[in-house]
């Protein structure tokens, strides 16, 4: 375990809204590794991806046009087999549209990785696509690259649409589409999400949109009002597929379908496929073109481990962590919105800088979060599942279940925050005996080995040797007397 210690900072003003998910001590942006993206200050609304002179007016025949790109620093970060055990493809061997090209490679995207070389000649196909691949390894890249190439910005209408099952998926999603498009001369880029107001989506909708990213209550909405015609879509992605087809979301993600053209594209992109899955692939997709990448199911990148601790040394544990682990950016995560709101307390009260973020906050608080931790200014996020799916924070690197998931998938999507696109991570997990049979059966089902923290044994406990001076900190509110509220998008 690594032993530099992170910033500990002296005791927070709790000056800010406590409802925005922003306390904090002291903050200092956290050093973000090459090749992490940031969140654009205004989000949600239809973006104009750039203007045909800036990438046609610069470049004359015979220019070598790679020479004109501002890439961005090279990441020369030790990657894993995850992304880098490929064919040996290059982007240019898919004749993409030069402008396309020099917006993936401004990305940091240098070559594609194996669910992209897998994906994106069949998706030029137009073929439908079932595609397997593990969190972190590609898959936006993956189906935004043909989507992009196959916009024709002479037709003014809704052409491809990217479903995603929570709001801060939808507007990370946006940014990439728009940042992969802005030397392709005009295509415009919305995102549409619950919890914004209605009526700019569809003054919006006034306007040419040829790509739509949304939430699927938001999109069904507009296409039932009559204001987002879908019926000339040709492409339809469904992003984090497993829990859109979940009975959360399945019924909407139908009636959506209803609305398509029939000779329309669809293509589902997931880490896990349930059962599920195989029934709608057989009422919905035609002939489907299937990639399975998951030899195993966790990151080879991540390191996993585990303490047996009870509920009140976790607080003392988190502090140990804390002090002696290297962290860019932290995730830490909880079973229930009430628990993350007092956990993030706590972090303050120990003098860390600490936001919070779960499905009950106001669609603008959540925003403000999730950019500002996107681009640096915390070091520590406390969330529920919430933030499990797609998220992409290239500078998190570690990945702490203060409270331990119930389910292999959930566990699966939530260290997938960390160790992205072949990077290093690590994934604490802090078990109370209940947690013990919950361990076992998610490492039988991922096939993967937790191991538990370097420490003392107790009873044949490992037990780490949490002592700090952080005096008796059990967080006594978030011990729940009742089952955990589950946080819904």
């Amino acid at each position: 375990m690594a032993t530099a210690r992170t910033e500990n900072v002296d005791p927070p003003a709790m000056g800010l809204n406590k409802q925005n998910g922003q306390l904090r001590g002291q903050t200092k942006p956290a050093s973000v590794q090459p090749g992490s993206s940031t969140q654009p200050k205004v989000l949600g609304a239809t973006q104009k991806a750039g203007t045909a002179s800036q990438a046609r007016g610069t470049i004359k025949f015979g220019d070598d046009w790679k020479k004109s790109l501002q890439l961005p620093p090279k990441d020369t970060r030790v990657k894993t087999s995850d992304v880098t055990a490929t064919k040996g493809n290059e982007f240019e061997d898919y004749c993409l549209k030069r402008e396309l090209l020099m917006g993936i490679f401004e990305m940091g995207w240098e070559k594609p990785s194996p669910v992209q070389e897998e994906s994106i000649p069949i998706a030029l196909s137009g073929r439908d696509i079932l595609a397997r691949a593990k969190n972190g390894t590609g898959k936006s890249g993956a189906y935004l690259i043909p989507l992009l190439e196959r916009i024709d910005l002479k037709k003014d209408y809704i052409q491809a649409m990217v479903v995603v099952p929570t709001r801060e998926l939808a507007l990370q999603v946006s940014q990439i589409c728009i940042q992969i498009s802005k030397h392709l001369g005009g295509v415009k880029v919305m995102a549409t999400t619950g919890g914004t107001n209605l009526r700019d989506d569809i003054m919006r909708l006034d306007e040419i949109v040829h790509v739509i990213v949304a939430t699927p209550g938001r999109i069904l909405d507009l296409i039932q009002k009559g204001v987002a015609r879908v019926d000339r879509v040709q492409m339809m992605v469904m992003d984090e597929a497993d829990k859109l087809l979940s009975q959360d979301f399945v019924v909407l993600i139908e009636d959506i379908i209803s609305f398509l053209a029939k000779n329309r594209q669809i293509l589902l992109y997931s880490a896990t496929f349930p059962i599920s899955v195989q029934k709608f692939m057989t009422n919905y997709l035609q002939k489907p073109y299937e990639i399975n990448l998951m030899e195993e199911l966790t990151l080879k990148g991540i390191t996993q481990y585990y303490a047996y601790v009870t509920e009140r040394q976790k607080v003392h544990c988190l502090n140990t962590l804390f002090s002696r682990l290297q962290i860019n950016q932290s995730i830490i995560f909880c079973n229930s919105t009430q628990r993350v709101e007092l956990l993030a307390k706590k972090i303050t009260q120990l003098g860390y800088s600490c936001f919070y973020i779960h499905a009950k906050m106001m669609q603008e608080y959540r925003n403000r979060v999730f950019h500002d931790f996107r681009n640096g200014l915390c070091r520590n996020l406390v969330c529920t599942d919430l933030f499990t799916r797609g998220i992409d924070i290239q500078a998190v690197n570690v990945v702490i279940n203060f409270d331990f998931p119930k389910n292999a998938e959930t566990y699966l999507h939530r260290i997938g925050r960390s160790g992205r696109f072949g990077h290093f991570g690590l994934a604490i997990n802090l078990i109370t005996s209940e947690d013990r049979f919950n361990l076992k059966t998610i490492e039988d089902q991922l096939v993967t080995d937790i191991k538990p923290i370097p420490g003392s044994i107790d009873k044949g406990l490992y037990v780490a040797e949490f002592h700090s001076s952080a005096g008796d900190c059990e967080v006594e509110e978030v011990q729940e007397r009742s089952g955990h509220q589950q946080d819904h998008t």
